[in-house]
């Protein structure tokens, strides 16, 4: 009977893939990892299973993105929020994410860049992010955002404050700041600078808020929500994802 199931979703899988034809792939794809938890308790196992069983699918996910051509990945994976957690939790959690994220670097495929308050983690597990982005500057690969210890308002926060720092070193007064400060300048400061805005963000677990991510950046960005908890998010479940952006018609705000 699994047999049969793996040739059905096989054959599902190539049907989509082939309806996505030409459509528009997005360049950017934000993802809220979320149900891991949920996704533990509905079989009797532990939270650190749960979170375990997650991290076993980001590498999938980060392949399939990699295989439409995707360019940029956002992968939110600890809120700062999450920080307050128990230490019983979250000490076992930032071991799960430090090893995932070498286990990306060493893959040589993709170009790690940490995002979120770092001064805000374990001395240790800053490092950790750190040094998988320096082995990774190079790659000329996907890049993959690591979102941990995020938070949306923080990183706004984050932005006006680097900004101000700036033109303080440069001695701008706060009036002259005031006559010429706009919305570039604030996203020449936030942590995804450079980059392009996300196209498309996937939230599993069928919760239908952003909870804060890239509350800046997604502006304009299309939505899709999944009702699968983070560890059984299929292939199927990304193709969809990426069928209904292509269905969309993009109005950036107008």
């Amino acid at each position: 009977m699994r047999r049969v199931t793996d040739v059905l979703y096989a054959a599902y899988a190539k049907r989509l893939t082939r309806q996505l034809g030409s459509s528009p792939v997005p360049r950017h794809v934000g993802v809220l990892v979320d149900g891991n938890r949920r996704w533990a308790k509905r079989r009797g196992a532990g939270t650190e299973e749960g979170h375990r069983a997650g991290a076993d699918n980001i590498g999938n996910v980060l392949a399939w993105c990699d295989e439409v051509g995707v360019e940029v990945v956002t992968l939110w994976l600890l809120s700062t929020d999450n920080l307050t957690r128990p230490e019983a939790e979250l000490r076992p959690l930032l071991g799960i994410i430090e090893d995932v994220v070498d286990s990306f670097a060493a893959t040589g495929s993709w170009r790690i860049h940490p995002v979120g308050s770092l001064d805000l983690l374990p001395a240790g597990t800053a490092a950790r992010l750190k040094g998988a982005a320096e082995r990774t500057a190079d790659v000329e690969g996907m890049l993959v955002n690591i979102a941990v210890g995020y938070g949306g308002r923080r990183e706004i926060a984050d932005a006006v404050r680097s900004l101000l720092q700036e033109h303080a070193t440069r001695g701008t007064s706060i009036e002259e700041l005031a006559e010429v400060i706009d919305v570039e300048h604030i996203a020449e400061h936030l942590y995804t600078k450079g980059q392009p805005d996300p196209d498309l963000v996937i939230r599993t677990s069928g919760e239908q808020r952003l909870s804060g991510f890239l509350l800046w950046q997604s502006a304009h960005s299309e939505f899709y929500f999944c009702e699968a908890y983070w560890p059984d998010f299929r292939k199927v479940d990304f193709l969809r994802a990426l069928r209904a952006y292509g269905e969309r018609h993009r109005r950036f705000g107008a």
